[in-house]
Formats: C-alpha cells, sequence, structure tokens
C-alpha cells in the first residue's frame, strides 16, 4: 500500500521547467537563436546587459515555432529595459503554443541594426 502511494505521488509531481544560458554578440536583424524542444508550456526570455550599435536602445524578440512550412510567429516583445545598465534586464512571456522546436528571433524584419547581450536565459 505505501508503495501505490509514492507511486502514485510520483506521478502527480509537477513538471520541471527547462533552461539554457547564453550571451549575444553583433547580432543582426533576423537573427536566430539556437532551437530547443519544448513539451509545451510557458516560454520565458530574459536579456541582461544590452546595446546596440545605434541610438534605439529597443531590441525586439520574437518567439518563432520550427516548422516544415514558414515558422509562425508568436507575439513580439519590446525589450528597453535591459538597456538601462549592465545588470539590467528585460523579459517577455509567451504562453503556450504546444510542443515542438522554438527558438527566437531579434529584431526580425529590422534594417541595420545590430545588438549585444552580456547574457540571456530561456526558460520553457
Amino acid at each position: 500500500m505505501i508503495g501505490a502511494a509514492t507511486a502514485l505521488g510520483f506521478l502527480a509531481a509537477p513538471a520541471q521547467a527547462a533552461s539554457w544560458s547564453s550571451s549575444l554578440s553583433n547580432a543582426g536583424p533576423g537573427f536566430e537563436s539556437r532551437r530547443w524542444a519544448d513539451s509545451g508550456g510557458a516560454t520565458n526570455i530574459k536579456f541582461t546587459g544590452c546595446s546596440d550599435d545605434g541610438s534605439d536602445s529597443v531590441v525586439n524578440v520574437t518567439l518563432r515555432k520550427d516548422t516544415l512550412g514558414p515558422d509562425p510567429s508568436y507575439a513580439t516583445a519590446n525589450f528597453t529595459n535591459c538597456f538601462v545598465s549592465s545588470t539590467s534586464t528585460s523579459s517577455g512571456d509567451w504562453s503556450d503554443h504546444g510542443s515542438g522546436d522554438y527558438y527566437f528571433a531579434v529584431n526580425y524584419g529590422a534594417s541595420n541594426l545590430h545588438v549585444w547581450v552580456k547574457s540571456l536565459t530561456v526558460t520553457y
């Protein structure tokens, strides 16, 4: 009886979020991050310490799903706070879009702006 209760408790445990971290250097318009396999659930992307080669002080981050056809784009977050200092952060949250391989694009559709990000974390 105790073994069955223990097994049920194990099966009912909440899923743990996965994450990966990196940085960006001279990422141009349309830059695509590495892909990650997501089994479903919300996604959070956080940038810390941003700079660019212009005076825009904004980086647009778009969540995309890698598919066989044209990749769908989900909401675009406009990160501005990460430009305040090397320790300032900006983050965006995206709701569940089902399982699949995801990536984010930076300044998708922009003309000629490059961005540097001291550290970034994707949690999914």
